[in-house]
């Protein structure tokens, strides 16, 4: 997650507005002052104020956002959520998937103020494990979410959860291809969502911070946090992230009889 932050941030902090901006996501994450889909849709207007400050002093406007015909999604969530004991459960889904704008590291910050700190359906240490799980497995790293679901909901709850992640990424290309097209070719939305990459590198970065103060719990889990993410860093290889998760498990293991 901190290669994520720092390789995110050179590709998307391009000014001292969106430094700022990131900054300020990250602060008020950390406080807790203000829920995530607040600050994502501050982030945007933000940068979007700035961006057009001369065309916004010469008269109100409008955002041209091309109409998504949203009816074979709610359709889709009102059927899933009828037949669902665990309801609230994919409706977090529901609500994660939609973010995945920036992969599954941006479905991270949201799942662990939804389920951790919201819904207390787990612990910070679950939460942890369950990235963590992920990672050694030969599957996407967003796959994290069935762990939670689980935990949650049992068996139910598991399925509730995946479905709802991944609802989003089968709908939206099949039914909204042109006006996602349009959205991304508009120049008048990309101020916007520049900025809203920006509150996203500051959300992740805040639940490093949350993650660090969780798995570090000594100078040896300092020592191996350390050397992991030098690792991960400077080497890109397939096999890197796998290398060094089941690497510092098996050291973690081993420190057990230390």
């Amino acid at each position: 997650m901190a290669r994520a932050v720092l390789r995110l941030g050179q590709n998307f902090i391009s000014d001292v507005p969106l430094g700022l901006i990131a900054s300020a996501t990250f602060v008020l994450t950390i406080t807790g002052s203000l829920g995530f889909g607040f600050l994502l849709l501050a982030a945007g207007i933000a940068y979007e104020l700035w961006s057009n400050r001369h065309w916004w002093s010469r008269g109100p406007g409008v955002f041209s956002f091309p109409a998504l015909p949203l009816m074979p999604l709610s359709a889709i969530a009102v059927v899933t959520i009828s037949l669902s004991p665990g309801a609230e459960i994919f409706l977090e889904g529901l609500k994660a998937g939609l973010l995945t704008f920036g992969g599954a590291y941006t479905v991270i910050p949201f799942l662990q103020q939804a389920a951790v700190e919201n819904q207390q359906w787990l612990t910070d240490t679950q939460f942890i494990d369950g990235l963590a799980m992920s990672a050694a497995l030969p599957a996407p790293l967003i796959i994290f979410s069935t762990f939670v679901g689980y935990i949650a909901g049992g068996l139910v709850g598991g399925i509730a959860m995946t479905v709802g992640i991944f609802l989003p990424a089968f709908v939206f290309p099949i039914f909204f291809h042109r006006q996602l097209v349009a959205v991304a070719e508009n120049p008048r939305v990309r101020p916007f969502l520049l900025g809203v990459a920006a509150g996203v590198i500051g959300l992740i970065a805040a639940v490093t911070i949350d993650i660090l103060r969780t798995g570090v719990v000594d100078v040896f889990t300092a020592l191996m946090a350390i050397v992991a993410f030098y690792v991960i860093y400077n080497f890109h290889s397939k096999l890197t992230v796998l290398g060094v998760v089941v690497g510092c498990g098996v050291l973690g293991a081993l420190w057990q009889f230390v």
